[in-house]
């Protein structure tokens, strides 16, 4: 019976420890999200091609599969995209400005501290309907059921 050599053997161990530091580095899952705050003036600034927006979170929490939420400042006229529908819900809130939401086949005008929801897989947008620069908040939630309610 022929034993391995020392050199086959750290050949087999650095090999082993090479894969498994491979998988800890390519761990796909984000945190789960915990408690916290963002500040306005902290959050990064995107310019779009309609606006900008501000990503503050889009991660994992412990009742979530995701947890996203955003800021979007829509220019005067323009509209983030058109309608469209996806599984997951969301609750938009207007912070600033006149935008007009559609959903169920018509277009609504709201303004400061209205709240719009957008069911899983309704046709919905969202327009700015005012002169000035709107922005709106966007909290958007995946469950275990968004997965079941995905749509080809």
């Amino acid at each position: 019976m022929k034993l391995f050599t020392r050199r086959e053997l750290a050949i087999c161990f650095v090999s082993i420890l090479g894969t498994c530091c491979a998988f800890a580095v390519a761990d796909p899952s984000p945190a789960v999200l915990g408690w916290a705050v963002y500040d306005w003036n902290s959050v990064p600034v995107t310019k779009t091609d309609v606006g900008e927006s501000r990503q503050f979170v889009r991660q994992p929490t412990a009742t979530l599969d995701e947890l996203e939420i955003h800021a979007t400042t829509l220019d005067p006229g323009k509209q983030s995209h058109p309608p469209h529908r996806h599984a997951n819900e969301e609750v938009i809130i207007i912070d600033q400005g006149t935008v007009e939401a559609f959903g169920g086949d018509k277009w609504t005008r709201v303004g400061p501290g209205s709240v719009i929801f957008n069911a899983a897989n309704s046709l919905h947008a969202i327009r700015n309907a005012g002169t000035g620069p709107a922005t709106y908040h966007v909290v958007s939630f995946v469950t275990p059921a968004t997965k079941k309610l995905a749509q080809p």
